[in-house]
């Protein structure tokens, strides 16, 4: 199974997040630079987070990101099965749909082990995917989106 590119960007945002300093607010355009994203992914992955209640946006000068407490205390788990959605991995539904549709176990067997996937994502927290050595490298990201 793979993420998608959103939910790559959405986890590389959040992890950034997770390790800024006191006070330390990064605008959109310098995550974005900084993980090495397009501005306009990084800026639907903001909404998408802020909607979520992971992300904080402030507005204005001075403004910027902050992770919540709540996007703090996440389940990488619950994260990936928010931005993920339910959709099948098989093209059952697609157009033509699969003649197997009716009678396959294949769409029932992936659902099981997409839920396996994201059981195993359940013990990680947002936390703990920072620890070091990845808080060392988080932080000293330059805005070229390279290490410092």
């Amino acid at each position: 199974m793979r993420l998608t590119a959103f939910t790559d960007v959405s986890l590389r945002l959040v992890m950034r997040l997770a390790v800024a300093g006191e006070g330390e607010l990064l605008t959109t355009r310098t995550a974005a630079a900084m993980l090495a994203v397009p501005y306009t992914h990084m800026a639907k992955a903001v909404a998408r987070l802020a909607e979520m209640g992971l992300v904080e946006t402030r507005r204005g000068r001075g403004g910027g990101l902050l992770l919540t407490a709540a996007g703090r205390r996440s389940s990488v788990g619950a994260i990936v099965r928010e931005l993920e959605g339910a959709g099948d991995l098989a093209g059952c539904e697609d157009d033509p749909p699969c003649p197997l549709r009716a009678a396959c176990r294949l769409r029932g067997a992936l659902a099981q082990a997409r839920e396996a996937f994201y059981a195993s994502l359940d013990e990680v927290t947002v936390e703990s995917l920072v620890s070091p050595p990845t808080r060392q490298v988080l932080r000293v990201l330059r805005e070229d989106g390279s290490p410092a």
